[in-house]
């Protein structure tokens, strides 16, 4: 009984020495997962999710969706999770010790991350622009009277009270009466067949963005665009200024006012006329999409996309978790709660969307658009219809705000974590780190904030984050399922990985079988399949009737393969670089820094210069981890082997 007391206690110390006090640990529980939530829940579950449903057949596109999450989204969530929950580290120190060889996954990650955070910010400082705007008693948008309007702009207030008079022709935002149709050769058919924009887009278009003809033709600067940016990398900057103790603070307003205002809006939609053919539109299924590929590509990817493995930023919040954290459990409500929250949005969309279509007399997939044009031209549109609009806008685009920042703090706290865990001195001038790179990514954005710039966020929106990351979470899962289990490869059992599991949860989920299985076959193949289903899909780049010229699409080629490529780049600099007396082997292996606490991996690190590489210390951690064979048959240690013993006996 005493020494069943001993090793508690033992086991105690060292899980109190597990706290990082220089990296900072989360305040409570609660912090993470609304973290977690916030990055999982972006801009995609409003704009991209239920214009998916539309494309796929409604309600059927939920089966191929929810079947993904459990094949490829839950599984590398959840590993994601516990490597960085266990290491304390983000992505490029985390697999720099997971796997020496593959140090450049985790560097692709960031790669992508901070990618990502120049044209993301953007769409941010587009939404400020228009809650702004929102502060009007009549929406700007509502109108055709705004600066830059061109003749193709169509009221449908003004065009519906021109035509009550009788014989008036409404044409290019002049109302006709019969003589001065027939002085100027007007006819209802050359009227019925001339190109009408709707103010929302018109407004968009060319006062928002003032766009150019392509990419070839970036223009001046647009000085209202370089404001609203500046103010987003303000907001980012004061948020993270004080690491995981004030973004997690931030979070429980910017994770849950979304909500609210969906909830709002669901209930508002739910009034209007015309509501209810939209949420039929929405969710009544077609059973032959399922037979398309198309469908099974789009549910893959969505997930993917939707939950955010391999982008490093899920590694990054687990990093700054308690030890004994249950990440099995947060990795279960974030998932089911990121699909819910698609799902639930597509109700308030579509029932908004179903009384536009009513109010312009056209079907509701005529009004259904994907992306930016779903946001700030379809949304705003639904919006002027409303009574009280201005209100309404203001909190739709201020929801809009919430939900991309959660995603932006996630991202660039991933960036900020690399370097800080790199150039660990640095980590007292911590501020001073996040206020330079703020300021380095607003002036990368400034090439965004031009009479050009959407086509430049369009071209890093298409290539940065798409196929490499699906290269980068299929190496990630090589890493985890086969090469740091690498003893025991033969088996499908991830014994080392469940190990850390168990360490951490003092159990294992059951049946833990199932989770190695996904992680050694499933999940690969299905990652496999969107892969290769998207370079089918291949397509060149277009923006409207726009078509990008082809150096413009090599560019985001070459964007793509950059964080691909520095994988094997990385993995030939660590060979050529590793010590004599280190094996090739060895690098394919976790090193013995990759422990649980940042004191015992200081520990280790100073006994391993008083000991030979065969001469393991005898240390109070896992020794389901040490690097090589040489170290992996040593005997385990007092204070960890009830832990070892225990998790083979339910492997």
């Amino acid at each position: 009984m005493s020494s069943e007391k001993k090793t508690e206690s033992r086991d105690e110390l060292v899980l109190e020495e597990d706290e990082e006090e220089e990296r900072g640990n989360w305040s409570n529980k609660l912090d993470f997962i609304l973290s977690c939530l916030g990055f999982a829940v972006g801009l995609g579950n409003v704009w991209r999710f239920p214009y998916l449903c539309y494309r796929n057949g409604g309600a059927v596109f939920l089966i191929p969706y929810i079947l993904f999450l459990l094949l490829a989204g839950l599984p590398l969530f959840f590993m994601e999770l516990v490597i960085g929950q266990y290491s304390s580290l983000g992505p490029v120190a985390a697999f720099a010790q997971l796997c020496p060889i593959f140090k450049g996954v985790g560097i692709g990650m960031v790669i992508v991350s901070g990618i990502t955070c120049t044209y993301y910010n953007m769409i941010i400082a587009w939404t400020i622009f228009y809650t702004v705007a929102s502060f009007q008693k009549t929406l700007p948008w509502s109108h055709c009277d705004f600066a830059r309007s061109t003749p193709d702009c169509y009221n449908h207030e003004e065009a519906a009270a021109c035509q009550e008079t009788s014989g008036s022709i409404w044409y290019k935002r002049v109302c006709y009466n019969q003589s001065m149709a027939a002085e100027y050769g007007i006819t209802a058919s050359l009227a019925g067949n001339a190109t009408k924009v709707i103010p929302s887009q018109e407004y968009f278009n060319k006062f928002v963005l003032d766009m150019t003809d392509g990419i070839e033709d970036m223009g001046g600067q647009r000085w209202q665009l370089v404001l609203c940016l500046l103010a987003a990398w303000l907001l980012v900057f004061v948020c993270l200024v004080k690491g995981v103790k004030s973004s997690g603070k931030v979070v429980y307003f910017t994770a849950l006012f979304p909500y609210v205002v969906l909830t709002i809006l669901l209930i508002r939609g739910a009034t209007l006329e015309g509501a209810k053919e939209g949420i039929k539109f929405y969710m009544i299924p077609d059973f032959k999409k399922l037979g398309e590929a198309a469908v099974w590509g789009d549910a893959a990817k969505q997930i993917f996309y939707s939950l955010g493995p391999a982008w490093g930023g899920l590694i990054t919040l687990a990093s700054y978790n308690k030890f004994k954290n249950n990440c099995y459990r947060d990795a279960l409500i974030v998932s089911v709660g990121n699909c819910g929250t698609s799902i639930f949005a597509g109700f308030a969309i579509f029932s908004i969307l179903g009384f536009m279509a009513h109010e312009l007399n056209v079907p509701v997939g005529e009004v259904v658009d994907s992306g930016p044009g779903l946001a700030f031209v379809a949304y705003p549109e639904a919006i002027t219809r409303l009574p009280i609009s201005p209100l309404w806008s203001f909190l739709f685009f201020f929801m809009i705000i919430t939900l991309g920042l959660d995603s932006q703090f996630t991202m660039m706290e991933t960036v900020t974590t690399a370097i800080l865990d790199h150039f660990v001195k640095l980590r007292k001038y911590k501020s001073w780190v996040i206020l330079g790179t703020c300021t380095l990514w607003f002036l990368l954005g400034l090439t965004m904030t031009g009479r050009g710039g959407v086509y430049v966020l369009t071209l890093i929106d298409n290539y940065a984050a798409g196929w490499s990351l699906m290269i980068l979470a299929l190496i990630e899962c090589i890493i985890v399922s086969w090469l740091y289990d690498a003893p025991n490869v033969i088996s499908i059992r991830t014994k080392r990985f469940g190990n850390n599991v168990y360490e951490m949860l003092d159990r294992l989920p059951v049946p833990f079988f199932l989770w190695q299985i996904m992680w050694k076959f499933v999940t690969p193949v299905v990652l496999i399949f969107i892969l290769f289903f998207t370079w089918i899909k291949y397509t060149p780049l277009t923006y409207g009737t726009y078509e990008y010229p082809g150096w413009a699409n090599g560019l985001g080629w070459l964007m793509a393969l950059t964080s691909v490529m520095v994988v094997p780049v990385m993995a030939v600099i660590t060979v050529v670089t590793k010590p004599a007396t280190t094996t090739i082997w060895q690098l394919f292996l976790p090193t013995p820094e990759y422990v649980p606490a940042a004191t015992l991996k200081e520990s280790r690190q100073t006994a391993l210069t008083t000991h030979s590489p065969k001469q393991a210390p005898v240390m109070p951690v896992s020794y389901s981890n040490l690097a090589g064979p040489g170290y992996y048959n040593q005997d385990k240690p007092p204070a960890y082997s009830n832990v070892i013993k225990d998790a083979e006996s339910h492997m």
